[in-house]
């Protein structure tokens, strides 16, 4: 596929993201803003705690409200973070991915740590906004002493066993689902805005700064506050499946319908002045009694959309980290034809045991919600980092960007100390999930740079007689009548030592053709082109490539792909060359060779290094082989073992003796 081809693929792609149609929006309501869209049946709640209310704190922390949504989600992610598009896709790796071509090698931090902290709030949401959900049946007279722990376990366990399946026909109800919430919420909150209007003077910032100043711990509601824009991430990582245009005129229906509901509990909330909520969620006290069973089944399935979304949203983050070597190789299923729709079995039920497990620990969605929110806001921070490095290459004005980066240092950074109140409270738990994680990421990154630097490569040129000559030698038993071998190589006049060595000396393995495949991930998401390079005519031949992060690198078909055309366009004979099988015009067999590596005992390397590899292949005995990795067809492939010498150690001073 030639490189105008593959242009003219990914700006039809792109373009057809960026088409504004009701179907495009509908879908985005359904993707895009479950975490943020369910933020409201517990914001208000948080922020009021188990104190008595206070109409001073309860129009202070609505203002906070507005301006958080305001500032965090709007300008910042909407407006700014939506023009970091690497070919229609977002995500803070796809950020990272435009960002390193600035060169500043430190840049792989916060996108590693953002990473981890945004599959880190994967394992929170889905039970914090389930068990919202489901407590208000406490709300029901009859039902005021219901346990809702198993029905919460019942519906993320079935959340999670149908994610195999793929969600291509119950996806086709989330956009009217999130709709039907959206109009649902906007009209229970103007209801009680219509009894109080006062409370629309929290437009005005004083009030927020207010409380943030002059009122006693007033400051650290900025926790609670800060869950009103928890999933502003997601409006930019699922951006490839809705497109930034999509995204942004939907949030202005999304934005009004929140801003009612909140609105609307805070008027509720004032007229309550003095009293305690005893476990009241002031989101479903807005409902009439009559309306209650229906607002808590809306609301409970709109959870499920938003843990559904943000499943898929993992799953995603997986596979980019994995194509940029932050993630161990590990299985991944595409369950529809859909694109983009993949299901990775070991994140799943990752994920779901982790989310079990908070379920069991917390208990109740308002003790997640004090440990909510920690790893997002530093996520957040992270991906602010990118951001200004991505308005530098854009060439936005100086000024402006220092202003920016003041800017959310401040708005940030606030939100982070108030946070930290919560690490004592369960923040912890996530901190430790999202260092696990890091720490995972950090190894198998710094693993890939040690062994570079000390992979051992040779030019092919030194060897292309010998290859051509074995390629003749009769008196060698032929091993294949093509030989394929997987290369790291980026140069394509250059092959690892340790190929040249398996040809030559391991066993010598005579073949009609050698071929030689490199996988070259590149920034672009959608990316797929190929390279030929006939290094020795009828002998030698180098394929290399070029996939973007999101492509999944599906070796054995394209490579089948890559000779059909080369058969075609007559650069290349497959024809077996035994003689009676070339008569009958049959095909040569292919034989595939993987050069898998382990730590040798006898390496003389730094302390530092030595504890990253050992760490790196251990992790390694969990995750894919190569050969699966590279989707390789497991009966014509070869796995051969060679230990990893880094650093020859010194000399054995070995003496002789009579």
């Amino acid at each position: 596929m030639s490189s105008h081809q593959n242009g003219h693929q990914n700006g039809q792609h792109h373009s057809h993201l960026n088409k504004i149609t009701l179907g495009g929006l509908l879908i985005t309501l359904g993707i895009i803003y479950g975490d943020i869209g369910t933020s409201p049946l517990y914001v208000m709640g948080a922020i009021v705690g188990t104190k008595p209310i206070d109409a001073t704190v309860i129009l202070g922390g609505m203002s906070l409200v507005f301006w958080t949504i305001t500032l965090q989600t709007t300008i910042k992610y909407v407006i700014f973070t939506l023009k970091a598009d690497n070919k229609g896709e977002g995500g803070i790796f796809a950020l990272y991915t435009l960002v390193k071509k600035a060169r500043v090698k430190w840049l792989i931090f916060p996108a590693i740590i953002g990473g981890c902290c945004i599959l880190g709030e994967g394992i929170i949401t889905p039970p914090i906004s389930v068990a919202a959900a489901v407590e208000g049946l406490r709300m029901v007279p009859s039902l005021k002493d219901i346990h809702t722990i198993p029905i919460i376990i019942a519906i993320i366990t079935a959340l999670f066993l149908i994610q195999q399946f793929g969600t291509k026909f119950i996806g086709k109800f989330f956009g009217p689902v999130m709709l039907v919430w959206f109009v649902t919420i906007g009209i229970l909150g103007a209801i009680q805005l219509l009894c109080n209007f006062t409370v629309l003077k929290a437009l005005n910032p004083y009030y927020g700064i207010n409380l943030l100043v002059n009122h006693p711990g007033g400051f650290w509601v900025l926790g609670a506050v800060f869950l009103c824009t928890t999933g502003a991430e997601a409006l930019y990582s699922d951006m490839g499946h809705c497109g930034r245009k999509n995204i942004r005129i939907s949030w202005i229906f999304v934005k009004s319908m929140l801003l009612l509901n909140y609105f609307g509990q805070t008027a509720w909330l004032i007229s309550m002045d003095g009293k305690t909520l005893d476990g009241t969620n002031p989101f479903f006290a807005i409902m009439p009694i009559w309306f209650l069973p229906i607002g808590i089944g809306i609301a409970t399935v709109a959870t499920v959309v938003a843990s559904q979304a943000l499943i898929s949203g993992s799953f995603t983050l997986i596979n980019e980290a994995m194509r940029l070597s932050f993630w161990p190789k590990v299985g991944i299923k595409y369950p529809t034809v859909l694109k983009g729709q993949m299901y990775i079995p070991s994140v799943n039920w990752l994920l779901f045991w982790g989310c079990i497990f908070i379920v069991l620990y917390f208990k109740e969605s308002s003790a997640m919600t004090a440990a909510y929110g920690l790893t997002i806001i530093l996520g957040m921070i992270m991906s602010s980092r990118l951001l200004a490095f991505f308005l530098r290459i854009k060439h936005f004005p100086h000024w402006f960007i220092y202003f920016f980066i003041g800017l959310y240092a401040i708005v940030e950074g606030s939100f982070l100390i108030a946070n930290l109140e919560k690490f004592p409270k369960g923040g912890y738990v996530t901190i430790i999930i999202a260092l696990i994680l890091a720490f995972v990421m950090g190894v198998w990154y710094l693993s890939k740079v040690i062994r570079k630097r000390y992979t051992e490569m040779v030019k092919v040129d030194t060897y292309k007689q010998v290859l051509a000559e074995l390629s003749t030698d009769l008196t060698i038993t032929k091993y294949a009548t093509h030989l394929v071998y997987m290369t790291s190589a980026n140069k394509q006049d250059e092959i690892e030592a340790k190929i040249i060595y398996s040809i030559l000396q391991r066993r010598p393995k005579r073949a009609d053709i050698y071929w030689f495949v490199h996988v070259d991930v590149v920034d672009e998401p959608y990316r797929m082109e190929y390279k030929v390079n006939h290094i020795a005519a009828y002998d030698l031949i180098r394929i290399d490539f070029r996939l973007g992060f999101r492509v999944a690198p599906r070796i054995n078909l394209m490579f089948r792909k890559v000779v059909e055309d080369l058969v075609e366009n007559k650069e290349v004979d497959i024809t077996s060359r035994y003689e009676s099988l070339s008569r009958n015009n049959i095909s040569g067999d292919f034989k595939f060779v993987v050069v898998e590596k382990y730590l040798s005992f006898d390496n003389d390397l730094p302390f530092f290094e030595k504890q990253i590899l050992k760490i790196y292949f251990f992790i390694k005995k969990f995750s894919l082989s190569e050969a699966k990795a590279f989707g390789l067809d497991s009966s014509s492939v070869k796995v051969e073992k060679f230990p990893l010498l880094f650093k020859t150690p010194k000399l054995i001073n070995l003496k002789r003796i009579e």
